[in-house]
């Protein structure tokens, strides 16, 4: 299965589709190609899906990535949820989804990064359209779960997962974990209040309970939504801003034609400080499981064993009964942010 084998017409190809056809990409072709090896076609239009809409599929051949790096079995026997996993003795299913752009908002490839793209960056603002567009993907999911996946026998007795994709906006990959943490637990990191009065904070920007999120129509959404036991047939959530084409480039061997520069940022042992790594794809050492995230609902019903993703640099956030506290695993050694500068070694333009 040639994923970037052209068969749709030019007009109709993704933009980042488009971009990987270059023939400097072809060490990152390659890469995603050992990356999709043995992802099945189930409905025979994948190759289709991809070159149309790309993040979908980005996705989900990203989570098989992963999941094949945890050495999961995966069951291919029932055609939804997309992944139906056995690991030791534990099973449970995976569905994944993407957030993506509001109708009328643009969409994360229509970012330039220009100097006015910088200047009118907001974190904030950047925070509370992720927090929107997650809910509604997770939302969404839940229903389908409710009117569909909960009638199947190998998903109803065993943990439900949702995986999700934030590609909601230009610049979601600079979320972190700001959106998801406020949709699932209410949980957000006041970091406008931070910048305008740091003196007021010497431990860092505070955690704040916010309630609600309001759309641009003036409706409220609500936070919190693991925080009782509303969706409590969800067990976790799998997310990560950091995987993204530029994930690709961080695992994709180097190449003398072209010259690809990583530049991230790190909360590392002993104390959580935030460093930076900056340079090459053998001197940063990226993995494919750094900048995962594991949210556990402490109301599932069928909970989600925190020793399944369990791995150095993978974040999990669960209540420990037995402790009557929450656990953060690897909050002060992983991944943060990641961008990829890609040059040219040639006088080939990329």
């Amino acid at each position: 299965m040639n994923l970037f084998e052209p068969i749709i017409e030019e007009a109709r190809r993704h933009p980042h589709f488009r971009g990987m056809l270059h023939s400097l990409r072809k060490h990152d072709r390659e890469e995603f190609l050992r990356w999709a090896k043995g992802f099945p076609d189930r409905d025979g239009k994948l190759i289709e899906e991809f070159q149309i809409s790309f993040n979908t599929v980005f996705w989900e051949i990203y989570l098989f990535a992963v999941f094949k790096t945890y050495d999961f079995k995966l069951d291919w026997s029932n055609r939804s949820p997309d992944f139906s996993v056995t690991f030791g003795s534990s099973h449970f299913t995976v569905e994944a989804v993407t957030a993506n752009a509001a109708a009328e908002k643009s969409n994360e490839w229509d970012k330039i990064y220009s100097p006015c793209d910088f200047a009118d960056f907001n974190i904030d603002r950047l925070n509370k359209e992720a927090m929107i567009r997650l809910s509604n993907s997770i939302h969404s999911k839940y229903r389908r779960y409710k009117a569909h996946y909960a009638t199947m026998p190998h998903v109803r007795r065993s943990p439900f997962v949702l995986a999700v994709g934030p590609f909601e906006q230009p610049f979601f990959n600079h979320q972190y974990n700001r959106g998801i943490r406020a949709v699932l637990y209410d949980q957000y990191v006041d970091e406008p209040a931070f910048t305008a009065n740091p003196e007021k904070y010497p431990n860092g920007p505070p955690h704040v309970k916010l309630n609600f999120v309001r759309k641009d129509n003036g409706s409220d959404i609500e936070l919190g939504v693991f925080n009782d036991d509303r969706m409590q047939e969800i067990s976790a959530i799998i997310f990560s801003c950091t995987a993204t084409w530029g994930k690709v480039n961080a695992l994709a061997p180097e190449s003398p034609d072209q010259l690809t520069t990583i530049m991230s940022a790190w909360y590392t042992e002993p104390f959580g400080d935030l460093i930076s790594k900056n340079g090459t794809q053998s001197k940063v050492g990226e993995t494919i499981t750094d900048g995962l995230q594991v949210y556990h609902n402490p109301n599932a019903l069928h909970p989600l064993p925190p020793n399944i993703f369990r791995r150095k640099g993978v974040v999990q956030e669960y209540f420990d009964f037995e402790c009557n506290k929450w656990i953060h695993e690897e909050a002060k050694s992983h991944l943060v942010f990641r961008m990829v500068m890609n040059g040219r070694c040639s006088d080939e333009e990329i």
